[in-house]
């Protein structure tokens, strides 16, 4: 009797650990990578696979986001100059909204995308003599262009373009500097923070009529900026600076306080969820570096064994940190408490960039 009672009491426990594990294979959510030799690729988080993909109407992709409802991808393409709305149901474009030349960098928050691209960008063939052109990791393209090269002649500012994904259309551009790259929101909102690769600035525009607030030349602590992250709490922005291998730490107002070494070339970079730690994709450097994200002190260098690791994001749970890897046609899974490389995503498609849903933090979204 005791047998069968002990049986019949751990029949409802085995059949909960089913259901609760059922539910958080269905709660671990789902990645998607944008790649610019075309497409979205699907990951399903709870196995750590791609489960399928989708197309975009045009090679290229880079920057992407995805609405507050989980409804909608927002894809910058960079041949068809638009974004394209991708409904997640159906994996099928819904719409397409013209920006400009090079679009870039995605942000999407609150009904509105911002995306920046370049107006002066040259998109047509490759060097005469069909030499290859490099692309930001120094390597060859080895098709006869340049996927990766930001190849705009620097001349005319680059801009923002402000979406409303409601209406479907740009309701205006912001003016940034010469090759804008990071975009980020100040605490409140109302503010943008982009930074401005071929002068070496940040600078802070006004959402809502777009007005330039102020310039931040960072030339005296490094050249490049690329990544722009907001801490958790507000009170700390950092820039990667490509070129000089370091990250800079301002405050608030965007004045600096100091500059963080790197490895090679920091490009992506993200804060934890709860503001400790601070993450840094050094792309020739080839780690995931983490930092103590109040004295900035380092952690810890992940290893990755991979070339072109440039945006990242967190699981939804925090569990673990997806690099995107385009040289290595790889997703390098790491074990966010370890800090360890747990395991490899395939994606032979040149990955480029990486977003969650439900929202996790990264080099290129947040919650």
């Amino acid at each position: 009797m005791r047998v069968k009672f002990a049986s019949r009491g751990l029949m409802p426990v085995v059949l909960f650990s089913l259901m609760a594990g059922a539910g958080l294979s269905r709660a671990a959510g789902t990645a998607y990578v944008s790649n610019q030799n075309d497409g979205i690729s699907i990951i399903d988080l709870a196995s750590m696979q791609v489960t399928g993909d989708m197309e975009v109407g045009g090679k290229v992709p880079r920057g992407l986001g995805i609405t507050d409802d989980g409804k909608t991808l927002v894809v910058a393409v960079r041949e068809s100059g638009d974004i394209a709305l991708i409904d997640v149901a159906s994996g099928k474009v819904s719409k397409r909204i013209r920006i400009g030349k090079n679009p870039e960098f995605v942000r999407v928050r609150g009904g509105m995308a911002f995306v920046s691209f370049e107006p002066t960008s040259k998109l047509g063939p490759p060097p005469k003599g069909g030499a290859d052109k490099k692309d930001d990791d120094g390597k060859a393209d080895g098709k006869g262009g340049a996927h990766d090269d930001d190849d705009d002649d620097g001349k005319e500012p680059a801009k923002v373009a402000v979406v409303d994904l409601k209406k479907g259309k740009v309701i205006r551009n912001i003016v940034g500097g010469p090759e804008t790259e990071g975009i980020e929101f100040t605490s409140d909102g109302k503010r943008l923070v982009v930074t401005n690769e071929a002068d070496n600035t940040l600078t802070l525009h006004d959402i809502r009529t777009g007005k330039l607030l102020k310039k931040v030349d960072v030339a005296k602590y490094g050249t490049r900026p690329r990544g722009i992250k907001l801490s958790p709490d507000g009170k700390t922005f950092v820039a990667t600076l490509e070129l000089s291998n370091n990250v800079l730490v301002l405050d608030d107002k965007l004045d600096p306080v100091k500059a963080v070494a790197t490895g090679e070339t920091p490009y992506g970079v993200a804060f934890d969820r709860k503001g400790e730690r601070l993450f840094v994709a050094t792309s020739r450097a080839r780690m995931l570096e983490v930092f103590d994200a109040k004295t900035f002190s380092k952690i810890k260098d992940v290893p990755l064994d991979a070339d072109r690791c440039w945006h990242f994001s967190f699981t939804p749970d925090e569990q673990k940190i997806l690099v995107v890897c385009g040289r290595s046609d790889a997703v390098v899974v790491v074990d966010a408490q370890k800090l360890e490389v747990t395991g490899r995503i395939e994606d032979k498609k040149l990955p480029w960039g990486i977003v969650t849903w439900p929202r996790a933090m990264g080099s290129l979204d947040q919650p």
